[in-house]
């Protein structure tokens, strides 16, 4: 026996589909779970680095309306609360408002109380969207999209009349 007729024995070629992916079934859940852990931590599961800014951003800009409207509440609040003790200073200072009037005090506590409730319900709808981005975005990065199948708008000139035309082409290639 030779060294050819050994070394064309033992080789034995596998053909593998190097096209086909497995799916993971459990990679939107996965990417909502870190979404809900920690925001951005499921758009970067889902290696959609440039949606972290975004999401931190508008976080950020709910807290701080939030922050800023429980602030001037207390203000309002606080000024209203010491003209009802017959007080006219906070502490050892004297009043911002001491020239507004005590209904411009209420309407400036109702104001700022509404828009601090809208700014945390506005915060908890964009962590949700988060949430809810990162569940979607990890559904879609499974669907198997490209040329074969295919759907775009298409303008061509009628051949009769010379005049535009617009529709849609689908495509499928076997």
């Amino acid at each position: 026996m030779s060294f050819n007729a050994i070394a064309q024995k033992d080789v034995a070629l596998i053909a593998k589909d190097s096209v086909k992916e497995t799916i993971n079934p459990l990679a939107p859940a996965k990417a909502a779970f870190y979404s809900a852990v920690l925001p951005g931590l499921g758009q970067a599961y889902n290696k959609k680095y440039w949606k972290i800014p975004i999401v931190y951003g508008a976080l950020g800009a709910g807290i701080y309306y939030y922050t800023w409207n429980n602030k001037k509440y207390q203000e309002y609040r606080d000024e209203y609360k010491s003209r009802l003790d017959g007080t006219k200073t906070i502490g050892n200072q004297a009043s911002i408002y001491g020239a507004l009037t005590e209904e411009t005090l209420i309407r400036g506590q109702k104001f700022h109380q509404r828009n601090r409730d809208l700014s945390a319900l506005i915060t908890a709808g964009i962590y949700l969207l988060n949430i809810i981005d990162a569940n979607v975005d990890a559904h879609l990065m499974q669907f198997n999209v490209d040329e074969n199948l295919s759907i775009r708008p298409e303008i061509y000139q009628n051949e009769i009349d010379y005049k535009f035309k617009t529709g849609i082409k689908l495509t499928y290639n076997f």
